[in-house]
């Protein structure tokens, strides 16, 4: 009884909210009916002769007029609010064919739950599941024939589409790494909300305030004529007045049905959601580590991993095996996954990876030269190997565009190729030079490891010279003292609590690494974004409808990127030459991206594809990427990104080191079948110091041969 009293309650506090909501509707359409009613009497006065004289039929004209502006005005903004499309999110359709299984798990949990089934299932790249309204006429599919048998009257139509009930969207990490009865039991509360959003007034409510946050989306779009741009600027208003007038009432309604559903839904499975909670925060945490530390590189390289999901599952393992905290769900992989509910699990994640790296990186639509799928198999060579060489050549064509010299002076004949020792010798400085010991081989070069001076005349005139960002090397390095030790630097070791932190092949990650240590993601499950949170407490997937949606309704939202201020002040920790490298590499990334720009950004074609695809017809994507994983990457962290990339060629040449995957921490280094580690804070010395002892040290352990040449892409 308490249950069913809870369901009651929420239900009809959502029903009180929505009831708000359209008397809102209603007021702002008596408001626009208020002057036309007002010229209704003066006229009917007038005809009547009640109100004679010509003051009379001067105010008649006049209230006449701002009646019909009114009238259109209002009418302009009815029809842009009940025609526009509404956002939606980009997923993966599973038609009922291909998860027969899943369809049949869902309805039973309908059946139980006594609410209507979802209309379809879709795939999302998120760790999230929440129900979505798609009964606008632009998101289904087109209009059967009427046939002259039909009864269905006048308002057929808006029966049909008031009784759909929404599309079931899951994310997709919870079918390949839960079981599934952890998966029904995560989707117990989300199928539980068909029962409120099948209530007319509550359905109702939403569609009014998705179409006005879909007018929104249209009028930021503006316009190309000053006469569209009045229109937009009076739409927006309109449409954002009565968002603001309705944000409250809608935020309560949508408390209400969630509440409402996650009170039906404690009869299903109570016992097993509170352990289904873990799975998915462990599934949030290997999910946002996998994409940022295992699918970006590919993703800049031009390849897209065709099994994200696997990949995940094969994360989340690798976790289990690591932390302590994690040896329970290992047993776990005996039992059926979620994704065996699928006919072809591999062309639903090839899918959905495909999609996921539209979303997050801004890939194209389909596969071509500079776009290809690539397997787990492949990736140490395909996307580890690659963009370590890719890298060594940008940074040696950068030292080459800089004047810095290819051998120093008194080396062996033949050596004049891209090595790590003229890296080494360019960002070493004369202090640091006098004490640091020197790779076999090796000879300091004067001229490359003078300090570069600051002066601003000398360094605008080279940038209009090379290019835009690209310094060049220092005219008076030459003619300089060699104990002139040059600008002034921050000691290495300076803790600075704004330096971000730098991943590559040797860090160190001790939550990992230690068994000991306490994972974060269980600690601290709200860091990021809790994605299903308490069982008990009111379920979010239903979001709030009272505010737009920037990611997908407004394309007109720019991605931000990262002021300049800030990577001047990130370079002023760096040495002189080492900001006058990264100002280059950096210039020179964003000139290959601007070249690669329009391959990226290409429309989908016709051509045929997988089996299974993104709705891209549902979604707009002219503002891609949606959702970009990380902000635009710092000039220091360029910097030490291509110098790690160097040491890591020079390692696989010299030394016989392997790339390598690690799950978790990405791209890696491997000696002998060991992976290398302390590589990162030696670059930061070298980067920050110019000291290359910490480096040449780790080098000279390992048998890295800095002086050979190593090869490049």
């Amino acid at each position: 009884m308490t249950g069913i009293g809870g369901v009651e309650m929420g239900a009809q506090a959502a029903r009180s909210r929505a009831l708000a909501v359209l008397r809102i509707r209603s007021r702002a359409l008596a408001v626009a009916l208020l002057p036309a009613a007002a010229a209704v009497i003066l006229l009917v006065g007038g005809s009547t002769g009640h109100l004679p004289g010509g003051g009379w039929d001067v105010l008649r004209w006049v209230v006449s007029v701002l009646a019909l502006c009114v009238l259109l005005a209002a009418a302009g903004v009815a029809l842009v609010v009940a025609r526009s499309r509404p956002a939606v999110t980009p997923t993966v359709t599973v038609a009922e064919e291909s998860a027969p299984d899943l369809y049949r798990m869902v309805r039973d949990l309908a059946d139980r739950l006594d609410v209507p089934a979802p209309s379809a299932i879709a795939l999302t790249p998120d760790c999230d599941s929440w129900l979505e309204d798609r009964t606008h006429p632009a998101h289904g599919p087109p209009p059967a024939e009427k046939h002259h048998d039909d009864l269905a009257g006048p308002g057929g139509a808006a029966h049909r589409r008031s009784a759909t009930a929404p599309v079931l969207v899951i994310g997709s990490p919870f079918l390949w790494w839960m079981r599934v009865g952890e998966l029904r039991a995560v989707l117990a509360p989300v199928v539980a909300g068909t029962g409120p959003s099948a209530q007319p007034d509550i359905a109702a409510a939403r569609r009014f305030i998705r179409g006005l946050d879909a007018a929104v989306a249209v009028a930021s779009a503006g316009g190309r004529d000053p006469l569209s741009r009045v229109a937009c600027a009076g739409l927006g208003w309109a449409s954002r007045l009565l968002l603001r007038s309705c944000r409250g009432h809608a935020a309560e309604m949508e408390r209400g049905v969630a509440a409402a559903a996650a009170e039906r839904a404690q009869a299903v499975d109570y016992g097993l959601r509170i352990v289904a909670q873990e799975q998915v925060g462990l599934a949030y945490a290997g999910w946002d580590r996998l994409l940022t530390r295992v699918a970006l590189p590919a993703w800049r390289m031009g390849r897209w991993p065709s099994r994200l999901d696997v990949g995940v599952v094969a994360a989340l393992t690798e976790l289990s095996r690591r932390d302590r905290l994690a040896e329970g769900f290992a047993s776990r992989l005996g039992e059926r996954p979620a994704c065996d509910l699928l006919e072809e699990p591999g062309v639903m994640d090839e899918a959905v990876s495909l999609l996921a790296a539209r979303l997050f990186h801004g890939g194209p639509a389909e596969t071509g030269a500079d776009w290809s799928p690539v397997g787990w198999e492949e990736y140490p060579e395909e996307v580890v190997d690659r963009t370590w060489r890719t890298d060594a050549a940008r940074l040696h064509r950068v030292l080459d565009t800089l004047g810095v010299r290819r051998a120093a002076e008194g080396t062996a004949p033949g050596t004049d190729g891209p090595t790590l020792a003229r890296v080494l010798d360019h960002l070493t400085t004369p202090d640091a030079a006098s004490t640091a010991p020197d790779a076999p081989g090796t000879a300091p070069d004067a001229a490359s490891t003078a300090p570069l001076t600051a002066g601003s005349d000398a360094h605008a005139a080279a940038e209009t010279q090379n290019g835009p960002g690209i310094p060049p090397a220092d005219p008076d390095a030459a003619r300089r003292p060699a104990d002139d030790p040059g600008p002034s630097r921050p000691p290495y070791g300076d803790s600075d609590a704004s330096r971000p932190p730098v991943d590559g092949p040797g860090v160190s990650h001790p939550a990992y690494d230690d068994p000991d240590a306490s994972h974060p993601a269980y600690g601290d499950p709200g860091a990021s974004r809790p994605p299903v949170d308490d069982p008990d407490a009111p379920q979010p997937p239903y979001g709030d409808p009272g505010t737009p949606h920037p990611s997908y309704g407004d394309h007109a939202t720019p991605v931000p990127t990262a002021p300049a201020e800030d990577d001047e002040d990130d370079l002023a920790d760096t040495t002189a030459r080492g900001a006058a490298l990264a100002a280059g590499l950096t210039a020179q990334l964003a000139r290959e991206e601007a070249e690669a720009r329009p391959t990226g950004a290409r429309a989908p074609s016709s051509a045929p594809g997988p089996a299974a695809g993104p709705d891209a017809a549902l979604w707009d994507d002219r503002a891609l990427p949606l959702l970009p994983l990380q902000p635009p990457r710092t000039g220091r962290e360029i910097l030490t990104a291509h110098i790690t990339a160097m040491v890591c060629c020079a390692a696989m040449d010299t030394a016989g080191a392997a790339p390598a995957l690690d799950w978790l921490d990405g791209p890696s280094l491997l000696f002998d079948g060991a992976r290398a580690a302390d590589l990162a804070p030696s670059v930061l010395s070298l980067v920050e110091t110019g000291d290359p002892g910490p480096l040449r040290a780790w080098m000279t352990e390992l048998g890295i041969r800095p002086e050979k040449p190593v090869r490049l892409v």
